[in-house]
């Protein structure tokens, strides 16, 4: 299943520049997802990390693959409501290679364990066949209830 990038706005409340994934490839709900972030020198995090040698921050390659996982645990809630999905968590996170534009990041996310209202996913980041980032994220997810969420 290809979700484009009209509904992961639906999905997801990030918008520019905080939006960081572009399209999700696969999709297998409640188990695992594949999205595609597109890394280009016009990203506004470049002008200050670094000057003359652009590097994008490990901390958005961990929002990006929380924002991946957020998708899967929103495709996967069981509920007439709208689910909502927070952070809780992110463990062991490595970083083993620079990512720089022109890059495209693929996200690889799978659940390990769900214990209502909490998730926890592996989540791995490529660049071609390079692992260049991995962690355990932590999510919790709520239902919206009357446009407010519940926490």
């Amino acid at each position: 299943m290809t979700i484009e990038i009209g509904e992961i706005q639906a999905i997801l409340p990030h918008r520019y520049p905080f939006l960081l994934v572009d399209r999700i490839r696969e999709l297998e709900v409640g188990q695992r997802i594949v999205g595609i972030k597109n890394v280009t020198v016009n990203e506004p995090f470049f002008q200050g990390h670094f000057p003359g040698r652009p590097i994008m921050p490990g901390v958005l390659i961990l929002e990006a693959m929380a924002q991946v996982g957020g998708v899967l645990a929103f495709k996967s809630f069981p509920s007439a409501g709208r689910p909502v999905v927070y952070l809780t968590g992110v463990d062991g996170a490595k970083f083993r290679k620079p990512v720089v534009p022109g890059d495209q990041l693929r996200f690889e996310v799978h659940v390990l364990k769900r214990r209502p209202p909490f998730w926890k996913m592996q989540a791995k980041a490529y660049v071609e066949a390079d692992l260049v980032c991995e962690a355990e994220l932590t999510a919790m997810v709520t239902e919206e209830k009357d446009g407010k969420r519940d926490a």
